[in-house]
């Protein structure tokens, strides 16, 4: 593993150490491709099929680099924990239940990437509100917490209006912040959320009520505030 230290990024290391496996035998899985579910795929890369991991790794890109890139507030951090994430899949495939959904683990793993990033970096802002959301990244964070707040008779600007919804999202724990994101960008059910944050299914529950009331709260003392400036 002392490699991986001095390769420029550990996907990189991990793709050319797939290169150079000479596997003559691939086992009981002998083709894989776009119809191969996850878990089959996973049992591939088990079984030594060098083409295994990088389709796995490539059809989630997209989903789950989208995911880290709106809980995080940076593309460069969502694409470093993003190669995290997987190599740490390749470190304990074997760890994988084959009776589990993959998709819940990967993201169990890709949270808790996430929040060591937090921990790590004392310099973040928080998530970006003009971070792009939807197929076409033809919209934003802002909108999707914009179009569920009441607009006044005399609405904001859209500046001003960004800036008081990016305050009270950046305000939230991360607790708050990361169910917020799993629930409504990830469109992931109860279940779901409580097996990838290992929490109990009423935690779940609580957690997303709270954390919704704790964005409504923060963003209507900031409005408040902008209306009424102190003299």
């Amino acid at each position: 593993m002392s490699s991986i230290a001095g390769s420029s990024s550990p996907l990189a290391w991990l793709g050319n150490a797939l290169k150079r496996a000479d596997i003559r035998t691939i086992g009981p899985v002998e083709a894989v491709g776009e119809q191969s579910s996850d878990e089959a795929l996973v049992a591939a890369h088990l079984n030594g099929h060098p083409q295994a991991f990088p389709l796995l790794m490539e059809r989630y890109r997209p989903e789950l680099h989208g995911f880290l890139q709106r809980f995080i507030g940076s593309r460069a951090a969502a694409e470093d924990v993003f190669q995290d994430t997987f190599l740490q899949i390749h470190l304990s495939a074997a760890s994988f239940d084959p009776a589990r959904v993959f998709r819940p683990w990967l993201y169990t793993i890709a949270a808790n990437k996430a929040r060591d990033w937090y921990r790590k970096d004392r310099r973040r802002r928080g998530v970006s509100l003009q971070t792009p959301i939807g197929e076409n990244g033809d919209g934003e964070l802002i909108d999707l917490f914009a179009a569920k707040i009441h607009q006044p008779a005399q609405p904001l600007t859209l500046q001003e209006e960004s800036a008081l919804v990016k305050k009270a999202v950046d305000a939230l724990p991360t607790i708050h912040r990361e169910i917020l994101v799993l629930a409504y960008f990830q469109k992931m059910n109860y279940q779901q959320i409580a097996d990838i944050l290992q929490i109990p299914l009423g935690t779940v529950k609580s957690r997303l009520h709270s954390a919704v009331a704790a964005f409504g709260d923060r963003w209507r003392r900031g409005r408040r505030d902008k209306e009424n400036p102190i003299a």
